[in-house]
């Protein structure tokens, strides 16, 4: 004997079904949780921080083939460093930048070396995530021809990356040659619209490169159309949180503490909320592909003779 009884729909289960952006942003949630998101988010994070050390030895490189040609830098750098630290000190930071000057081909090659290997992990750990959130099956491949075609992505997606804050940079001082050009350079009412444009900008570049990231990216790539939206969503995101930073660094700049520490937590921060919003949008856009979810089924209706109660044990149907 078992007994039946009326089982409705809940609450949400009747908005999910009436709001089709409701029901998307629940599936794409379930299959960003379901999927690990957050650890690829951390991992992402982790080879971003990794990559930190070999790019500041390329930098410190370049620094010191300059630093070589112009003796007169070197010369003034020398005996900054030397006001800046205690007497006892100046002959060991004397040896330490003659040393730095002198291995500046090696500190270069082996930056390059390390920044390649641990570029390479972060751009593999990109594209299985992404691969992950499109739910793909990762295809087998040669390990080679894996490495050489992630090493390849990295260089586009940084050479990207450059473009994308080089307009972002360059479009205030453009504007301003522009409205130079044309006449309008004293009109209050520009200057106004001027950081509005450059905003637009910034977003229609981020655009661009989410648009290859979330459709080139992963293992499989799929069709540029399916990521427009997608994408839009991540370069508006990226914005908000370039603001949202800014505005943490000039907090943590007006304490000594903020200014040697404050960066690199907000670094970590910056990297792991990009890395978290990057996978929420691949989520939510891979499920904007599948058929929407299915509307709660309710349980079927049961015609009770008048004389016996709603909740009283009937017998199961006979089964076929």
């Amino acid at each position: 004997m078992k007994r039946v009884r009326h089982r409705a729909p809940g609450r949400f289960a009747v908005l999910r079904t009436r709001y089709r952006w409701l029901d998307r942003l629940v599936r794409a949630g379930g299959r960003y949780v379901s999927y690990h998101g957050y650890a690829y988010a951390a991992s992402i994070t982790y080879f971003t921080v990794l990559s930190l050390l070999p790019l500041l030895m390329v930098a410190l490189s370049v620094t010191s083939f300059v630093l070589a040609g112009q003796p007169a830098v070197l010369a003034q750098l020398r005996a900054e460093i030397d006001l800046a630290v205690p007497p006892s000190l100046n002959s060991a930071s004397n040896g330490l930048v003659s040393a730095i000057i002198d291995q500046r081909l090696k500190i270069g090659v082996l930056g390059v070396v390390v920044a390649l290997y641990s570029g390479w992990n972060w751009m593999n750990t990109l594209r299985d995530a992404l691969t992950a959130m499109w739910d793909q099956q990762r295809p087998p491949q040669n390990v080679v021809r894996m490495v050489v075609k992630d090493v390849l992505a990295l260089l586009g997606l940084a050479a990207a990356l450059l473009v994308s804050f080089a307009l972002t940079s360059a479009a205030g001082a453009l504007g301003n040659v522009l409205l130079r050009l044309v006449g309008l350079a004293d009109a209050g009412w520009v200057h106004a619209v001027l950081p509005v444009a450059a905003v637009v900008l910034a977003v229609a570049a981020n655009w661009l490169v989410f648009i290859w990231v979330l459709a080139k990216l992963p293992r499989t790539p799929v069709e540029a159309r399916s990521a427009i939206r997608g994408a839009l969503a991540a370069a508006i995101g990226f914005e908000v949180l370039k603001w949202l930073g800014n505005l943490y660094l000039e907090a943590v700049g007006r304490s000594p503490i903020g200014v040697t520490f404050g960066w690199l937590v907000g670094l970590l921060v910056f990297v792991y909320l990009v890395a978290r919003m990057l996978m929420l949008v691949t989520a939510w856009t891979a499920v904007g592909r599948t058929p929407k979810s299915q509307p709660p089924v309710r349980s079927p209706q049961v015609e009770y003779p008048a004389d016996v109660p709603h909740d009283a044990e009937l017998p199961e149907p006979a089964r076929r």
